[in-house]
């Protein structure tokens, strides 16, 4: 009897949270796997739909535009990933140290991501325009004023900083956490031993920062592969595609091409990457607990 009431009271609670993740996670994205089936005939309001089987997979995978933004994302992703969570780690490790004013500091780190990111793209826009104030500090140092948004070969790494800016202070406060949870005494058997800051680093604290470290690695990437905001209000995935990114090529697809079918297509692509680097980390934690 015990057991059944316990059993009750946790579906009544739980019940909320389950009934919100299926209505607002998995019917959408039940509704999307089975758009992607389906072709559009006609236009506007007169549009119909018809069975399509494979056609929209095949039409993507044959669209260099797409095979572009598949390419740039994965190579966004490969660039972005490891920067963030190498200058948060190295930020969580310094702010773990005794350091004068240690908190006003962290505090400072995590600001951005208080500001929404509409709000950071907007500062950013203003700030990296060709009048803005960073091409304004680059020519106090004779460099002559950078395109930045506008330039091709520019406006991708200009993203990169944009999401860096804010990812950085966000990632940083789960390594903080893992780094707390380390055992001091092993550091001090360490120093006994000899070991240099370098040292200890790389034989304790990254062996023993491998958990958070996965986590921080798996995140990132899920939230850098939908990144969307800085893209659409700052480069409108231009100039000449160097910014089309897959959140971006589903978007457009879907409410500036109006082709839902097409779009749904691109976000399954996209979630089917997600769902595999999640499978790999689920993989690597098992190997971590044998």
């Amino acid at each position: 009897m015990l057991r059944r009431r316990t059993l009750i009271t946790a579906a009544v609670f739980l019940a909320p949270a389950l009934l919100a993740i299926v209505l607002l996670r998995l019917v959408p994205f039940a509704g999307a796997v089975w758009s992607t089936l389906f072709e559009r005939v006609g236009v506007g309001l007169l549009a119909e739909e018809r069975f399509a089987g494979l056609k929209n997979y095949a039409v993507l995978f044959s669209d260099p535009l797409f095979l572009g933004a598949l390419g740039r994302t994965v190579a966004f992703n490969l660039v972005i990933n490891p920067l963030q969570i190498a200058l948060a780690m190295a930020v969580a490790v310094l702010l773990t140290r005794k350091l004068p004013g240690r908190g006003i500091w962290r505090t400072a780190v995590f600001i951005p991501c208080t500001i929404p990111i509409v709000g950071s793209s907007i500062a950013w826009g203003v700030a990296l325009r060709n009048d803005g104030p960073v091409n304004g500090l680059l020519g106090v140092f004779g460099i002559g004023p950078q395109p930045f948004f506008t330039s091709p070969a520019q406006a991708l790494p200009s993203i990169v900083l944009v999401a860096s800016w804010v990812g950085i202070g966000y990632w940083m406060l789960f390594l903080i956490g893992g780094l707390n949870d380390i055992n001091r005494e092993v550091y001090e058997a360490a120093a006994i031993d000899g070991a240099g800051a370098w040292r200890t680093f790389w034989s304790i604290t990254l062996p023993l920062m491998k958990r958070p470290l996965l986590f921080v690695l798996v995140a990132d990437t899920v939230a850098n592969f939908v990144l969307f905001v800085p893209v659409q209000m700052l480069t409108n995935g231009g100039p000449q595609e160097s910014t089309t990114l897959l959140m971006f090529d589903a978007y457009r697809r879907t409410y500036t091409y109006s082709q839902p079918n097409l779009g749904a297509t691109s976000t399954l692509v996209l979630t089917l990457i997600m769902l595999l680097i999640v499978a790999i980390q689920f993989r690597l934690l098992r190997e971590r607990d044998a």
